[in-house]
């Protein structure tokens, strides 16, 4: 059989049921290519119909490099060709898998499937970290990846040159499935808000009850939650409630991750306009980010930037919510109404700090809350073989243990087996062996991690599988996960490369060391070993039990003999702060601009392991407290005082006052009214940072938090005295000055001695 009968045979099945079907072409590169080529010509899809996703630059198709595979977000293609010789990148293959329209032909160019596993290629190169190199990675993920391609359903294997001269076809890949019936076009609802041509526009009927529950977000005091899977059309469904508010003279904010992962939405909502000849302006020359009407407009920001509720808008839409942190998520509660789509699984996020830890606080705010799932796929029919393949060859829907499962593990690090008496947690180190082996394993780990943290992508899984400086350790409840980290070595490396990173090169998958050289220029910070925390996370039926504590205290004793340090570096929450100090990290950097995954400023923190991991810890702590003054007055001005609060307070160093005899003076005198402070804002600065570095004798009554954030905001980032007031509550600028004062008289009797004492009782 040729590979133009396969397709052939393929395409016919794909386009009687609404589905899509996966063309495996297994050979050396340029043989796959064309055996590609006369696949799609002989299904009679014209070459500027397809799309190749591929290093190669010699094809017949649209091309788009692999870097770029971005832009295939909210786009629909009858054929899709992805080349995977140069490399294999999980996830421009799930963003190419989610492209591809019903009834159409995704193609994959591979290598032989019987050394596909053994050979390295670009996306190996990532993970060879140095000291390791290439060969040094493993071929795990691609060995699981081949025996589910020779196992889903939808599924064609060719050799295009298995030496024969002829392809041989080891799977055609047809299902022969019942033929389906075409279902009834949605219904309009009953005296809807929006004008009927806009429900005349959505494809299925839980698009239209999307729609329908965002009518809320024309009036103050409604939020509406729209969760799907990829496919669903939430992004339409957004896009054309949108384009009705803006027709109602609503002004609507959107936001997502990036503009192209809210291009849909804006697609749709310039179609209702359009078609209500209400566009302002050219409509084929309107900026792509803006639709205004006479009245109404849709808008898009960063979210960071939206966040702030520019303009004051009267709703805002936040697209691929789950792939903010929770709190960026939260500042969009003070809009008038707010509208939060999210991909349930996916590559984008489906992080469960949206689904538990955002939705308990949307819950418990002012707004009256809307829930909508939508279901049914509107690029291809439901049960599609591919979209079934993807998601387990990706794990996109990796979930963690059911709850009721874990829930006896709350009983803390001692948790008991209610059928005996044997400890039920254990602390365990899978092998990637043993994962491959245990899929149940495989899908726990990976799927926490997933519901856990907003960043966790499939190219994790390939990293967790295949990397030789990441190991997974975990805590298991009767054989389910409770709780686990992914770790990463870092360190020990070589005298040149310590120089390269130094001199501004870039060393991959050595953060820590990367960051201490060559932003705080310590050329001999790549000499220890340490391990680094990439990811922690708690199944959330059992958070805030002593899990996540437990599991760090397992790892240290695991490492403590093998490594210099353990360090982790994170967007600084004052909690996670709290979390990773309790558990013997300090801190030795904040970085000075916001992560712009996480809208925080990231936080370094370092728990030594031996006397070279010590002296590491040391000297950056003391450089740490040397410089933080300086960046919290300039880059770290709009830090939240509670972080700064946190960060200081997590710092294993003595500060050095090194203040004179007149600025002891100073400070005594500030405490009759703090005037005198911004003749000389240096002492109180000094004095505010050994503060809160130094927690002081058991028994010693602390300031005030309240007291704390005024030094904060005022001594060491130097806001005006009204805006201080105004943030912390004070009647007046007045109120907020002789608090100051008398803040700075309990850091005098702390730090002062004997003869700043005196100076203080000439005050009484």
């Amino acid at each position: 059989m040729t590979v133009g009968r396969v397709a052939n045979a393929l395409r016919a099945e794909a386009r009687a049921t609404n589905e899509r079907r996966l063309l495996v072409l297994a050979g050396e590169g340029a043989a796959t290519r064309a055996a590609a080529a006369d696949a799609l010509d002989a299904v009679a899809i014209e070459s500027r119909a397809v799309t190749y996703l591929g290093e190669s630059e010699e094809t017949p198709w649209e091309r788009v490099p692999p870097a770029r595979a971005g832009d295939l977000l909210g786009t629909t293609h009858g054929a899709l060709v992805v080349d995977c010789h140069e490399a294999c990148r999980p996830n421009a293959l799930g963003r190419a898998v989610g492209a591809v329209d019903g009834g159409g032909l995704l193609v994959l160019c591979v290598p032989p499937l019987d050394s596909w596993a053994d050979r390295r290629d670009g996306f190996d190169e990532t993970l060879a970290v140095p000291p390791f190199d290439v060969s040094d990675v493993a071929g795990n993920f691609r060995c699981r990846l081949v025996e589910l391609l020779r196992a889903h359903p939808g599924i064609a294997v060719v050799d295009v040159d298995d030496g024969s001269g002829e392809p041989t076809v080891e799977r055609d890949g047809l299902t022969d499935p019942a033929p389906r019936v075409a279902p009834d076009p949605p219904a309009v609802p009953d005296d809807p808000a929006f004008p009927a041509a806009v429900y005349q526009r959505c494809r299925t009927d839980d698009q239209v009850t999307a729609v329908e529950a965002l009518e809320a977000l024309g009036e103050p005091g409604d939020a509406v939650v729209v969760e799907a899977d990829r496919g669903r059309g939430k992004s339409s469904a957004a896009g054309l409630a949108a384009g009705a508010l803006a027709l109602n003279g609503r002004d609507v904010l959107v936001t997502a991750p990036q503009y192209r992962g809210a291009a849909e939405v804006f697609a749709r909502a310039r179609e209702v306009l359009v078609g209500a000849d209400a566009l302002a302006g050219d409509p084929d020359e309107s900026d792509p980010t803006l639709l205004e009407t006479a009245h109404g407009r849709v808008r898009f920001e960063k979210p960071t930037a939206a966040a702030e509720l520019p303009d004051d808008p009267d709703a805002v839409v936040v697209d691929e919510a789950a792939a903010l942190p929770v709190r960026l998520l939260e500042r969009f509660l003070d809009a008038p109404a707010a509208a939060f789509a999210t991909t349930v699984h996916g590559y984008e996020g489906a992080g469960r700090g949206f689904s538990v830890r955002f939705r308990d606080r949307l819950d418990d705010g002012d707004f009256d809350v809307t829930d909508v799932s939508m279901t049914d796929p509107i690029r291809y029919a439901a049960g599609d073989p591919v979209e079934v393949w993807a998601f387990r060859a990706l794990l996109l829907d990796a979930s963690p243990a059911v709850d009721s499962l874990v829930e006896g593990a709350g009983g803390g690090a001692d948790a008991t087996d209610p059928r005996g008496d044997s400890p039920s947690l254990a602390y365990r180190g899978p092998e990637a062996a043993d994962l491959l082996a245990d899929e149940h394993l495989l899908r726990e780990v990976f799927g926490l991690l997933v519901a856990a943290h907003y960043r966790t992508e499939p190219s994790d899984l390939a990293r967790l599988l295949d990397a030789p400086n990441v190991t997974v350790r975990a805590l298991t409840y009767r054989g389910h996960v409770v709780s686990v980290a992914l770790l990463a070595r870092e360190g020990d490396l070589p005298a040149d490369l310590r120089a390269h990173m130094y001199e501004g090169g870039r060393v991959r998958g050595n953060m820590i060391p990367d960051v201490l050289t060559s932003q705080l220029r310590d050329e001999d910070a790549g000499v220890p070993e340490g391990v680094r925390v990439l990811r922690i996370a708690t199944h959330h039926a059992v958070r805030s039990c002593g899990l996540g504590s437990r599991l760090l205290s397992e790892i240290r004793g695991e490492f403590a003999d093998d490594v210099d340090w353990l360090g982790t570096g994170y967007g600084a929450t004052p909690e996670l702060l709290a979390f990773w100090r309790a558990n013997g990290y300090s801190t030795v950097h904040l970085s000075t601009t916001r992560n712009d995954a996480s809208g925080e400023y990231s936080a370094v923190m370092l728990a030594p392991t031996s006397d070279a991991g010590r002296a590491l810890a040391d000297r950056h702590s003391r450089w740490f407290l040397d410089r933080v003054a300086a960046m919290l007055s300039d880059p770290l001005d709009d830090v939240d005082p509670d972080v700064v609060r946190a960060a200081l307070c997590s710092v294993d160093a003595t500060p050095e006052l090194g203040l004179t005899e007149w600025e002891w003076r100073l400070l005594a005198g500030m405490t009759g009214g703090a005037g005198i402070f911004d003749t000389s804002p240096r002492p109180l600065r000094r004095l505010t940072v050994a503060y809160l570095v130094d927690a002081g004798p058991p028994g010693e009554e602390p300031l005030t938090p309240r007291q704390e954030r005024l030094l904060v905001r005022k001594a060491l980032q130097g806001h005006s005295w009204d805006a201080v007031a105004e943030e912390l509550d004070f009647h007046s600028t007045g109120q907020c000055m002789r608090t100051l004062g008398e803040a700075t008289r309990p850091l005098l009797s702390r730090f002062g001695g004997p003869k700043v004492a005196a100076e203080l009782e000439r005050f009484e």
